[in-house]
C-alpha cells in the first residue's frame, strides 16, 4: 500500500508544505517513496524527489530524508533478500550525491518494527513467520543501513543519522511469563545493538546464530560501528508497551512506564543523544484525547531532558491523517484514522493548533536553559546551493512533523 497516495500527498504535496510552515516547524521527517525512484539497480527516477526537495530547500525547511519506510520495490521482492543491502547503499549514494545539501537522514526506518512484521508475525513483505525469517530480514535491514551510512559519509562527512527506532517493553503477566518477556526485552534491542556495533546477550547471540546469523556477518556488524555520527530516534506509542503470557503470546498494556522510563533504559544502553521521533494518538469523540496524549509526551520529554539526556527533537507523526493504520495496513478499507495535525481537507485540528502554540511557546525557551548539547548543523555554509540557513537556536519540537534544534 502506498500511504502517500491514500492521504493525496503526491497530489497536495505542495500544501502540506504550505501547512508545515504555518505550523512554524523547522524541521521534517520526510523521504521520497523508495518504489517510484528506485526502479532497478542503479536506477532512479528522480522527478518526484527533485520537485519536493528543491521546493523545501526554498522554504528553508531541513528535511530528515527517510530513505526506506518499511517496503520493497518489486524487483527487490522482499527482506530476504540478500540484494538489497548493496542495491539500497547505491540508492542512498546517489541521493546524497544529487541533493549535497541534505546532512540529515533516517536511511532505514524502524528496522525492528519492519523485520518483525514483515517476517515474524507475517504481515508486510514477505509476510513469513519464524525466527529464521525475521534474523534474515533483520541482518539486511540492518546491513542496508549501515553501508548506506557509508555511503552518504563519503559525500557528506559531517551527516547526521537519526535512527527512528520503536522503543518496546514487555511486561510479564505471571511468575511463568518472566522468562519469555526476558526473552523479547533481549530482542528489542537487537536492530540498535547491531546497527551501533554493541556486543549482544549471550542469549540473543545463541538466537542469531542457530536462526541462520553466520559468525563473519555477526562481526561485520561489530567491525562497522559509525554510532558516532548517530542520534538515536526513539518512538512511542501507547502500542509500545506488552503484555506477555506464561506461553509467550502477547497482548497491548497501555501506557505503564511511559516514554520517560523506556527512553532512559535505551540511553543507558547507547549513551547517544536522543530525539523523541513518532508519537500520535486519535483525535477521539471529544476532540481533545490526542491534545491531551502531546502534552503528556511532551511532558516525558521534558523529564528526560531535564534527568541530563541530551534530547534534541521531538516529532508528532504525521502532518495529516492516515489511512488503514488502524489495521497496520493489511487490509484496504480506506479508513482514515484521525490522527494527523490536519485532516485529509488539510484542515489544523485541535492537536495541530496545539502543536503549533507549543512550538510558539517553547522556542526561545530551552535553548536558555540547557547546555547538554549542540548539534553541528551545517544548512549553507559549505554547499553550494544550499537554503538560506535557518537561525542558529531553532524549534525542539518540529516534526514528521519535527526534529532536531541547534542548541539543547
Amino acid at each position: 500500500m502506498d500511504e502517500m497516495e491514500k492521504c493525496g500527498h503526491y497530489r497536495h504535496w505542495r500544501r502540506d508544505f504550505d501547512l508545515v510552515q504555518e505550523i512554524g516547524i523547522c524541521f521534517l521527517r520526510y523521504g521520497p517513496p523508495l518504489h517510484k525512484t528506485l526502479v532497478g539497480a542503479r536506477r532512479y527516477d528522480w522527478s518526484f524527489a527533485d520537485e519536493a526537495f528543491l521546493d523545501l530547500r526554498r522554504r528553508g525547511i531541513v528535511a530528515i530524508v527517510d530513505l526506506c519506510h518499511f517496503g520493497l520495490p518489486d524487483f527487490l521482492g522482499n527482506f530476504q533478500n540478500p540484494e538489497f543491502p548493496e542495491i539500497f547503499a547505491d540508492y542512498a549514494g546517489a541521493f546524497a550525491q544529487r541533493y549535497p545539501w541534505i546532512q540529515l537522514y533516517t536511511p532505514v526506518n524502524e528496522m525492528s518494527i519492519c523485520a518483525l512484521f514483515s517476517a515474524l508475525y507475517g504481515w508486510w513483505n514477505e509476510q513469513m513467520r519464524s525466527d529464521r525469517a525475521f534474523v534474515t530480514a533483520l541482518k539486511h535491514l540492518v546491513k542496508a543501513n549501515l553501508l548506506a551510512m557509508r555511503e552518504i559519509l563519503a559525500l557528506r562527512p559531517d551527516a547526521l543519522f537519526i535512527q527512528s527506532e520503536s522503543s518496546e517493553y514487555f511486561h510479564a503477566q505471571t511468575p511463568g511469563a518472566i522468562g519469555p518477556a526476558e526473552t523479547m526485552n533481549a530482542r528489542r534491542y537487537l536492530s540498535l545493538d547491531l546497527n551501533y556495533g554493541r556486543r549482544v546477550d549471550s542469549t540473543m547471540y545463541e538466537y542469531l546464530l542457530d536462526n541462520g546469523m553466520t559468525r563473519d556477518e555477526y562481526h561485520f556488524f561489530l567491525n562497522n560501528n559509525l554510532k558516532h555520527h548517530c542520534i538515536m530516534g526513539n518512538d512511542y506509542y501507547q502500542s509500545n508497551e506488552h503484555h506477555v503470557a506464561a506461553d509467550g503470546s502477547t497482548g497491548p498494556s497501555g501506557e505503564i512506564f511511559g516514554y520517560a522510563v523506556i527512553t532512559h533504559q535505551y540511553y543507558n544502553r547507547y549513551r547517544l543523544p536522543v530525539m523523541h521521533t513518532e508519537t500520535n494518538l486519535c483525535e477521539g469523540a471529544s476532540g481533545e484525547e490526542a491534545v491531551r496524549w502531546l502534552r503528556k509526551e511532551w511532558a516525558n520529554v521534558l523529564r528526560v531532558r531535564n534527568n541530563g539526556v541530551p534530547l534534541v527533537g521531538f516529532t508528532w507523526y504525521s502532518l495529516t491523517d492516515q489511512v488503514d493504520w488502524d489495521t497496520g495496513l493489511r487490509e484496504n478499507n480506506g479508513r482514515v484514522n484521525a490522527l494527523g495535525l490536519a485532516d485529509l481537507d488539510r484542515n489544523l485540528r485541535a492537536v495541530g493548533h496545539a502543536y503549533r502554540d507549543l512550538i510558539h511557546d517553547w522556542t526561545e525557551v530551552l535553548p536558555t536553559q540547557s547546555v547538554c548539547l549542540q548539534v553541528p548543523l551545517s544548512l549553507s555554509e559549505d554547499y553550494p546551493g544550499a537554503p538560506v540557513a535557518a537561525p542558529r537556536v531553532v524549534p525542539e519540537p518540529t516534526g514528521e512533523t519535527s526534529a532536531p534544534q541547534n542548541t539543547e
